[in-house]
């Protein structure tokens, strides 16, 4: 049996978890903790329809049809990842500036990261979070009604042999963990409560700031982390549509903007990889 099988790795405390991140007056309202499901993501939409609370969370040990951007799988051992969403429902925001809470999350997550596994974590935009140009983890965020849902997978202890392969990626890129990586910290509740610190520390500025990224100090960030930035990079747009050009920065909207033969363009949604 691998040392690292998911018999060996520990499974997350939910009391632990509630008793750090659930007080009264707080912005977390309700954690919960599943050995199994198909979708946190999903599982959080159909809630977020129901009624349920902004700052709810879900967690799962393991997901049989875990969703990436694009309708895509996310594949990860039992127990070997974070794989959890939240939901937001950002009343004082308007649409137009909504695309900021998964770079938001972004955000969130390579702060926390840095600050407390000593990783030198950065952003691909729009949703990857990547560590010496390997895929560390990945976010998705949808939108139901006033709601959004945005969760995210990482990798934490999973092996070299249980990575995908990098043809098999979206853009082609290696993946990695934070294991692989030397990371200082590799418990996974630990992290949780760190990632979901950072979360909401950066969605009460940006709201507080009725979704100005660039008044609350969002954008500034974003673009620090970015490694997209400066770089020629080929975006392929929803439609199969290609785009090369080198980035120039990210706008007030969270759009990417490419500069091209053909001039300054705004991308607000594809994948991108880095070409130099």
């Amino acid at each position: 049996m691998k040392a690292n099988s998911s018999s060996q790795r520990a499974p997350l405390s939910a009391a632990w978890l509630q008793a750090e991140l659930v007080r009264p007056g707080g912005f977390w309202r309700a954690i919960q903790v599943v050995e199994r499901t198909g979708s946190t993501h999903d599982d959080l939409l159909g809630a977020a329809g129901r009624g349920a609370a902004q700052g709810t969370i879900l967690v799962a040990e393991d997901q049989s049809a875990g969703r990436g951007r694009m309708g895509r799988r996310w594949v990860s051992p039992p127990r070997a990842g974070l794989t959890f969403s939240v939901l937001l429902r950002p009343a004082a925001v308007p649409s137009a500036r909504r695309g900021w809470v998964p770079l938001l999350t972004g955000v969130a997550i390579a702060a926390a990261l840095r600050a407390e596994a000593g990783l030198d974590a950065g952003l691909k935009w729009p949703n990857d979070v990547l560590v010496n140009e390997a895929k560390l983890a990945g976010i998705l965020a949808e939108q139901a009604g006033d709601a959004i849902v945005v969760g995210a997978g990482i990798n934490v202890t999973v092996t070299r042999d249980e990575l995908p392969a990098a043809e098999t990626t979206p853009t082609g890129g290696q993946a990695t963990s934070l294991a692989l990586e030397g990371a200082t910290l590799t418990d996974r509740g630990q992290l949780l409560v760190f990632i979901l610190d950072q979360i909401e520390r950066w969605y009460l500025a940006w709201t507080g700031a009725s979704g100005d990224a660039a008044a609350c100090g969002l954008q500034r960030r974003y673009q620090g982390l970015c490694q997209s930035v400066g770089r020629e990079v080929r975006a392929q747009l929803p439609g199969g549509q290609l785009l090369t050009g080198v980035a120039r920065e990210v706008d007030d909207a969270g759009q990417l903007l490419i500069q091209t033969a053909a001039g300054l363009i705004p991308v607000s949604a594809g994948d991108l990889v880095h070409l130099h």
